[in-house]
């Protein structure tokens, strides 16, 4: 952590272990500036290591003067869900940020972050627009569609304004647990600057190539069980075999601390939630589908 400001290396260290091969591998390349796509499995630490590398230059550049009304930085997230990101990796590390700064007697850097989706009222958007954050999440479904063409036309446009504008175009770091094929994906990422860097996990970036492509590997160890009811399969599960699926989930989740149920309708998630709720109380089970209020 000795190339981080300051407050970023003493919350790191104080909030983690040590960091994880995803993150030794990315950061130096995103700090050289370079495009850099991230693939690694869930948990590895990728999406914090690309805030990180935000709220470090944030931080360093509101040591010198109060930062300026500007967007510095902009996330986009595939799916609304995964705002959930933007909560643990951004906003609270700015929080304890803030609150060491204080500690510490460093003058809090003032970061602001806003975040935009299709559901973002119009009076909102209009207050960004007036005082814009210094990082806005935004969030859209990528690459395989229409919405992927219209964010490669979007940060095309962008690149060209700020080439206009400043001389330089924005980086692009890219986060994945689940692309394939990598190479292909880092070509998207780099838009039209050309071929993606083919280095690997541990190896040494071709530093002439202009994506760097970090692949931490998708092994993980896994601890999988296949589970059925006592009684004997039917066309149609009994109520009696409903409610011995139920008790087996509230087991399996009171012997976890986080669980994830995932049924094939909106219905049964409705209902599944409700009988795990009468199970482990109301506050400890929530069911979600897109279907849901955004006030939810």
């Amino acid at each position: 952590m000795q190339d981080f400001h300051p407050l970023v290396s003493e919350w790191f260290t104080t909030r983690f272990h040590d960091a994880t091969p995803a993150q030794l591998d990315a950061w130096p390349r995103i700090r050289a500036g370079r495009d850099v796509l991230v693939s690694a499995p869930t948990g590895s630490g990728k999406t914090l290591a690309a805030f990180l590398i935000c709220l470090d230059g944030l931080l360093s550049a509101a040591a010198d003067a109060p930062l300026a009304d500007r967007i510095d930085a902009l996330y986009v997230s595939p799916l609304k869900a995964l705002s959930n990101d933007i909560g643990r990796n951004l906003e609270a590390p700015l929080r304890e940020l803030e609150a060491l700064a204080e500690a510490r007697g460093v003058r809090p850097p003032g970061i602001r972050v806003g975040v935009r989706t299709g559901d973002t009222p119009a009076a909102e958007r209009a207050r960004m627009l007036r005082r814009p954050p210094h990082i806005l999440d935004e969030i859209h479904a990528l690459v395989d569609d229409k919405r992927g063409s219209h964010l490669a036309l979007s940060l095309a446009r962008l690149d060209d304004l700020a080439e206009t504008t400043t001389g330089r175009r924005p980086q692009r770091v890219g986060l994945s647990a689940t692309v394939r094929p990598i190479g292909l994906v880092a070509r998207f990422l780099g838009g039209a600057a050309g071929e993606p860097d083919a280095a690997r996990s541990g190896e040494v970036a071709d530093t002439t190539a202009s994506v760097d492509v970090v692949d931490a590997g998708y092994v993980r160890e896994l601890d999988l069980s296949v589970e059925v009811p006592r009684d004997e399969l039917g066309v149609v599960a009994t109520n009696e075999m409903w409610a011995e699926i139920y008790d087996r989930i509230a087991t399996l989740i009171d012997a976890h601390r986080t669980t994830l149920v995932f049924v094939n309708t909106r219905r049964l998630c409705e209902r599944v939630a409700h009988h795990l709720a009468e199970r482990l109380g109301e506050e400890a089970v929530l069911a979600y589908h897109g279907s849901l209020d955004r006030r939810l």
